[in-house]
């Protein structure tokens, strides 16, 4: 199965000056419903999640958390090097999970194939209810008052009431 659809869903939003990241609990329809793929990183100044593998999303925090040590911070440059390792080594690449990353300033999709995406709006989406949660973000910041986190969170009900893979467990960190 492809990590763009494994059964989670993880949306990030920001809008005035507001970031915040998501993402519900799904780890299989059966097995676990309050799984945690989000993480608060680099002195709590870098948000993460991750839809994929959850031993794959683990490992990439963990590597991408040592680059941004690396780097002090420079998310950025920590994304392209994340990307890079994560393309070139043996073992890295034969992890199945995509991620997304934000600060205040950047929000990257990051994969394995090397593809380090700043989305054009301020919104991206990873995961089996990726479709949905950033089509009702969309039209949410489009047609409402609602801040980023509030975007965040209504936008992952909405595709927990329209994916079977997403579910309402939601987990929410916010800068």
């Amino acid at each position: 199965m492809s990590p763009l659809f494994r059964s989670t869903t993880i949306l990030a939003v920001r809008r005035d000056g507001k970031a915040a990241i998501g993402g519900d609990g799904q780890v299989t329809t059966v097995i676990k419903a309050k799984a945690r793929k989000i993480r608060r990183m680099f002195e709590g100044k870098v948000l993460a999640g991750f839809a994929g593998s959850a031993a794959d999303g683990i490992t990439l925090f963990e590597k991408f958390e040592g680059k941004l040590d690396e780097y002090h911070g420079n998310l950025p440059r920590a994304a392209v090097e994340l990307a890079k390792e994560w393309r070139t080594d043996k073992v890295l690449r034969r992890l199945e999970a995509l991620m997304i990353v934000l600060d205040k300033e950047h929000m990257f999709v990051i994969s394995g194939n090397g593809d380090v995406v700043e989305p054009d709006e301020q919104i991206a989406a990873v995961g089996s209810g990726a479709p949905y949660a950033q089509a009702a973000a969309k039209a949410l910041l489009a047609h409402s008052t609602l801040t980023g986190p509030e975007i965040a969170r209504e936008s992952l009900l909405i595709a927990s009431s329209i994916c079977i893979y997403t579910n309402d467990e939601i987990t929410m960190e916010e800068l």
